[in-house]
């Protein structure tokens, strides 16, 4: 039997689930070294500066690279930079794995950083490419989602099981079966794509690209732990005076890295703005939730972590339902709109919870995250969608630097909403390293004897909770504010499938050993 040749097969869909592996692992490693740190500080010794860049490196280069590895799949070939950064990407987990000073991890945390730039564009052009049919292509990007989102979730549970069962660098080889299967299989079942008229390179705007990106990523991403200090707003307005730079050059250069084009199809600003600002409802909350797992409730590490799995049942289903729905005829502006409404529900649930609420926050965080997700599936689809197919890795690069964006925002302005308050519920008293954090104050708690102690830690726990609570009212009325946005202005979006069939068409390259699209069997 034969379907309508732009339909995807069960080539395509073997494909996709060859994809989410690595997409898989590139989102874990956001938190995969949780529970590792530990026995890596005892192994490694490093110091306190090298532990917060064993930490951190690996974000920061997957956000500075991801425009820039983007741009470059478009033009040598989405396949081509996706193996090459499986390759990459094994390789420095296996030079983690086996790193016998702090320098060398966090060298090999940098490629993988790399490795993950050019991993996961790659992965979300190669789906439009595979998916032209816009309602499979609405349910392959729901899963997409859906895994990404699950991956750092997973990412805090899998290094604290392997840690507990083997050494440190064990939550750094669980990669290489992933990526040695993505080598083998990705060149058999995967389509080469690119844009077959791609232009120049345009080297300048490499470098142009990531010090706009990194200097404001790394001061939001500070703020909330160490409050208001120059040198972050300094960082993130010398980042900001690059990005002017930057788009400067996109505007004038005669072969962009970012085509302005895109921001001219119909559909695409309105879903990087929007996904932006569910990014920052969705990161904000983590900040909260996961403290309040440990030090309000007093869960270990691997508890929490444990625990806070139970709301992914939530996400897993809310991507595909919302893709049902889509093909069902419901208005993509009717199904955005509702999940930031869900969210901010979930925000409102939050805000009703006290110093010993689980399941009121479990369920907070699972309502939560069910509405995101149905958002930024519906988004990427959209923004996705409306880009031509030559632009995909570029497309979808923006899309994630606007994720990162986001999601860096949403932390630092509800975790100072949260701090504010939380100085504010803190007895006047209180020793310094009190007032500063609930962390500190419970450490301070621990040393003073008898009931001091007890009503120390109370008070820290009952601050915090309060910080907690504000901060999802704000966040709560951001996501209203973000539907009403979305109901506005989505209102007459649609991508035409038609336009869509003959881009896929017209512009697209598939190589031989790629094959074109099997149309089902």
């Amino acid at each position: 039997m034969t379907t309508n040749p732009s339909r995807a097969g069960r080539r395509e869909w073997t494909a996709l689930v060859v994809l989410m592996l690595p997409l898989l692992l590139v989102s874990m490693d956001v938190s995969v070294l949780y529970f590792a740190i530990p026995e890596i500080s005892a192994d490694l010794e490093p110091s306190g500066t090298q532990q917060l860049w064993i930490f951190d490196i690996y974000g920061f280069v997957l956000a500075g690279l991801l425009m820039t590895m983007g741009s470059l799949g478009d033009r040598i070939g989405r396949r081509r930079l996706l193996l090459f950064g499986a390759a990459a990407f094994g390789a420095a987990s296996l030079l983690a794995a086996y790193a016998h000073t702090a320098e060398t991890l966090i060298a090999a945390r940098a490629v993988l950083g790399v490795g993950g730039a050019t991993l996961m564009p790659s992965t979300m052009a190669l789906v439009r490419t595979m998916f032209t049919d816009p309602a499979q292509r609405a349910k392959a990007i729901g899963l997409w989602s859906g895994v990404m989102t699950a991956g750092i979730a997973l990412g805090s549970v899998m290094s604290g099981v392997l840690v507990e069962h083997f050494w440190w660098g064990s939550v750094f080889l669980v990669n290489l079966p992933a990526m040695a299967l993505l080598l083998v299989l990705g060149p058999v079942l995967l389509p080469e794509s690119k844009n077959p008229s791609p232009g120049r390179f345009d080297l300048l705007s490499v470098p142009l690209s990531m010090a706009a990106v990194l200097p404001v990523v790394y001061g939001l991403k500070e703020l909330p732990s160490e409050g208001w200090n120059v040198r972050y707003a300094v960082s993130i307005t010398v980042g900001l005076l690059f990005a002017a730079l930057f788009v400067h050059r996109q505007r004038t250069s005669a072969s962009p890295m970012i085509s302005p084009a895109l921001f001219r199809g119909h559909g695409f600003t309105p879903a990087l703005v929007l996904n932006s600002l569910s990014a920052f409802g969705m990161m904000g909350s983590a900040y909260f939730t996961t403290q309040y797992l440990q030090s309000v409730l007093g869960k270990s590490a691997l508890q929490a972590a444990l625990w806070s799995l139970l709301p992914s049942v939530l996400i897993g289903a809310a991507a595909p339902v919302a893709a049902l729905l889509v093909q069902r005829g419901v208005e993509r502006a009717y199904l955005v709109t509702a999940g930031f409404v869900v969210g901010a529900g979930g925000y409102g649930l939050l805000a009703l919870a006290g110093t010993d609420s689980l399941w009121l926050v479990l369920a907070a965080s699972g309502v939560l995250a069910a509405g995101i997700v149905v958002v930024m599936s519906q988004l990427t689809d959209l923004a996705i969608g409306s880009a031509p197919v030559e632009k995909a890795g570029s497309a979808s690069s923006l899309l994630e630097t606007g994720t990162e964006f986001g999601g860096a925002l949403g932390m630092a302005a509800l975790g100072s909403i949260g701090t504010a308050l939380y100085r504010h519920g803190i007895p006047s008293g209180a020793p310094a390293p009190a007032r500063e954090t609930l962390g500190g104050a419970l450490a301070v708690a621990a040393d003073v004897p008898g009931r001091a102690g007890d009503a120390l830690a109370a008070a820290a726990r009952e601050a915090f909770t309060d910080g907690m609570r504000g901060a999802a009212i704000g966040a709560a009325l951001l996501l209203l504010a973000a539907a009403g946005l979305a109901a506005r202005g989505l209102r007459h979006i649609r991508v035409r499938p038609e336009a869509e069939t003959a881009d896929a068409g017209a512009t697209d390259r598939l190589s031989p050993l790629g094959g074109a699209p099997s149309g089902g069997v």
